[in-house]
């Protein structure tokens, strides 16, 4: 798909911003990632930022396949390069083998042939593979590539791609596209100020409504159209605009991930700077992720992993372009918060009962106003009328005087951060009043106002002019949105407040742990409980104590030793559903029982042609919070741990958190507190409250387990962990292991 216009850019404002508030940007990073910045398991642990500047704001540009003759789409194109070139001070060189000037400008029949080093190439022709060997032979830093069919198109398109991206990588150009579009070049407006939103999409069409809040006052800096991301991709572009002084904010819509590492990376980067990455990822659905994978054929990763990563990094997922708009301008605009809470102010009591309803169920704070606060109010609202929070103004008191002092009482409040008011329809000249009292508040507080303007229409004065054309109130159209953004504006202050980059804390050498490990595996097969048992131990994680026995006098002699009650499970490399098949037995409190049960269990193995190792004689642990803890292998972003309430609750509730490695132990804590059973752990109905350090202390161990492993390990799965009374650690009951 092609823009329509193109145009400048606009830089300054942040820089200026960061160095007043006494912070220092550092330097853009260059070159290539030494191996010894590489962590346990050999993946990178920092990313380059690339440096395009150049791209953006070239001084010469080649149009290879340039055309003046009507008709011709490669037209249109050009006549569109031609004035951004004129906006931005670049010279335009047009290049056709077969035309001597290209509206009246000489035209070159190749690259190589130009008189001058060029910055950027934008390639106008089927084809571009061909000239991608002659852009490196002329040395020129950047080029996009239009063309389509390519990896969207299937396996032979994929492998068209990748000779383009080896093409690309051998010659030390960076390209963007194909299956690209002109929204980099698009027309900026450069009236604008304050931060600015810089916007990456894989689908130009999708960024337009992002693109329009130009109209509304929203500066926009830059315009990344990714494409089939065939060398310049989504992380590239993240990473460069977190470090340029006039984005406050990155909107992103993406459809595919190149690589999991390197947006990981990207997004840690923007962490360590500040930077709010806002985001809509397609693929939630097995038809979107089709879909997804037919536009740009790209990998849209497992839906739970991607939620994880981003969530881990401080990514704001989002569902809706408006709430990409909305979210997005918020962050990029608003000053950092004075306190979590949020007071909703309104001219209605119906309208702050439902709006304090909806912010509520979302997870906002609404804490009740100080008895000194709820005092001075009463001063301006009539008594009868509830000032704790929600404040209900009762409405004629918007209209006079009061209106003001009711709003800087309310942000007078210590426990206040953010001021709501939402506004359900135009009432002037009431509303007109209360629109310039918020705005004229804004310019005298460091606490956020918002406002939501309720009416359909949207083109009263009070909206078009007075609400909008404050750079300090964010004003919205429906409540959700706002509710949206603003529980995305206070959780990323306090995400970026806490941040340690996991990438720091990241092993770079083997453990001891790790040579025992590796004795134990046994390539392309799954292993018994017992050896993966083994497996776990080699990692300091605690399991019974247990014998494995092949007969049943030994099995008696084993139960002497554990100490009675004992388990008893059948063993077996292949064996994983032992008690659908009746191959565990529990609380086995005598010899006898003992020797019944061993007979029973080769019984059943035999009936079922298995072939046992032996039969397991173990401590029998029954009081304690069963969890689950696991390792499975993402196409995206390799090993990834997972945790949650285990035994049958792992089937029947599904409640489970993903970690994507690295990870903190900070990080390993939030994804516990995200299940929905994260109560039992607390204790309930007199139990006593579970070792929550310990659980954390054995996903940690997992976590340099799947890194230090690798692709050796392909599945792990504890279930149950059982975790026991504080102080008393956890034990793994259950473990399977498959090599791969």
């Amino acid at each position: 798909m092609l823009g329509s216009t193109y145009g400048t850019l606009t830089t300054g404002s942040r820089r200026a911003r960061v160095i007043a508030c006494g912070e220092r940007p550092g330097p853009a990073v260059h070159g290539t990632t030494g191996t010894d910045d590489r962590d346990v398991s050999g993946r990178p642990l920092h990313r380059d930022v690339p440096d395009l500047d150049r791209f953006f704001r070239p001084e010469t540009v080649a149009v290879v396949g340039a055309s003046d003759a009507e008709g011709r789409p490669s037209t249109g194109i050009t006549r569109q390069l031609t004035r951004w070139a004129e906006r931005v001070g670049a010279r335009l060189y047009p290049v056709h083998p077969t035309r001597e000037t290209v509206f009246g400008i000489p035209c070159s029949p190749s690259v190589p042939e130009l008189p001058v080093q060029v910055d950027l190439a934008v390639l106008l022709i089927a084809d571009p593979l061909p000239v991608i060997e002659q852009l490196a032979d002329a040395k020129v830093r950047f080029a996009v590539a239009f063309a389509s069919g390519f990896a969207e198109t299937g396996d032979e398109g994929a492998a068209a791609q990748r000779r383009m991206a080896e093409a690309v990588g051998r010659s030390g150009m960076r390209l963007l596209g194909p299956n690209t579009n002109l929204n980099a070049f698009e027309h900026f407006r450069d009236d604008l100020e304050g931060p600015a939103i810089a916007l990456i999409t894989q689908s130009g069409h999708q960024g337009r409504p992002v693109f329009a809040l130009q109209e509304l006052g929203i500066r926009l800096s830059h315009w990344a159209p990714t494409g089939n991301e065939a060398d310049l991709e989504t992380a590239d572009f993240i990473s460069y605009f977190a470090r340029q002084p006039e984005v406050g904010a990155v909107a992103a819509y993406i459809e595919g991930l190149k690589d999991g590492r390197s947006f990981l990376l990207a997004a840690d980067r923007a962490a360590r700077e500040g930077v709010p990455v806002v985001a809509v990822k397609v693929g939630r659905t097995e038809t979107g992720a089709r879909t997804a994978a037919s536009h740009t054929g790209k990998l849209t990763g497992a839906d739970t992993v991607v939620d994880a990563a981003m969530r881990q990094f401080g990514v704001v997922r989002v569902d809706g372009l408006d709430e990409l708009q909305d979210t997005a301008t918020l962050l990029a605009r608003a000053r950092p918060p004075q306190a979590e809470g949020v007071a909703v102010y309104s001219i209605s009591g119906g309208t702050g009962a439902h709006f304090a309803d909806l912010a509520t169920a979302a997870g906002l704070q609404l804490p009740p106003l100080s008895e000194a606060v709820q005092s001075e109010l009463h001063q301006w609202i009539p008594g009868y009328l509830d000032v704790t929070n929600p404040v209900d103004n009762g409405g004629h008191p918007v209209g006079d005087w009061r209106g003001r002092k009711i709003i800087d009482a309310i942000l007078s409040d210590p426990s206040i951060g953010v001021l709501i008011c939402p506004i359900t329809g135009p009432f002037p000249p009431m509303s007109d009043k209360l629109a310039q009292d918020l705005v004229e508040a804004a310019e005298h507080t460091d606490k956020q106002i918002c406002v939501v303007w309720g009416s359909p229409v949207g083109t009263e004065r009070a909206y078009r002019e007075t609400l909008l054309g404050s750079p300090r109130v964010a004003t919205f159209r429906t409540f959700a949105n706002c509710i949206t953004a603003v529980r995305a504006y206070l959780t990323h202050h306090r995400f970026t407040a806490a941040y340690r980059s996991p990438f720091d804390e990241a092993p770079r050498t083997p453990s001891p742990s790790f040579r025992k490990a590796q004795a134990l595996m046994r390539p392309g097969r799954q292993l018994s409980e017992h050896a993966a048992k083994q497996l776990l131990r080699a990692y300091g994680i605690r399991v019974p104590r247990e014998q494995l026995v092949t007969s049943a006098a030994a099995a008696v002699r084993a139960a002497s030793l554990v100490g009675y009650p004992v388990v008893m499970k059948a063993s077996a490399p292949q064996l994983a559903h032992k008690s659908e098949l009746g191959l565990v037995k529990i609380g086995l409190t005598s010899a006898s029982q003992v020797r019944d049960a061993y007979r029973d269990l080769t019984d059943i193995a035999r009936y079922e042609g298995m072939e046992l190792d032996g039969v397991l004689v173990c401590q029998m642990i029954e009081r304690g919070v069963e969890m689950v803890v696991g390792v499975t292998h993402d196409d995206l972003f390799g090993p990834t741990v997972t945790v949650g309430l285990g035994g049958v609750l792992v089937e029947v509730l599904r409640d489970t958190a993903v970690c994507v490695p690295p990870f903190t132990e900070h990080q390993a804590r939030a994804a516990l507190d995200r299940l929905r059973g994260r109560a039992l752990l607390d204790g309930v109905r007199g139990a006593p409250p579970a070792d929550m350090d310990a659980l954390v202390e054995v996903v940690l161990r997992i976590q340099r387990m799947a890194l230090e492993l690798g692709d050796e390990l392909a599945e792990l799965d504890i279930n149950p962990l059982m975790v026991l009374e504080r102080g008393q650690g956890a034990v793994a009951l259950d473990a399977l292991a498959v090599c791969h």
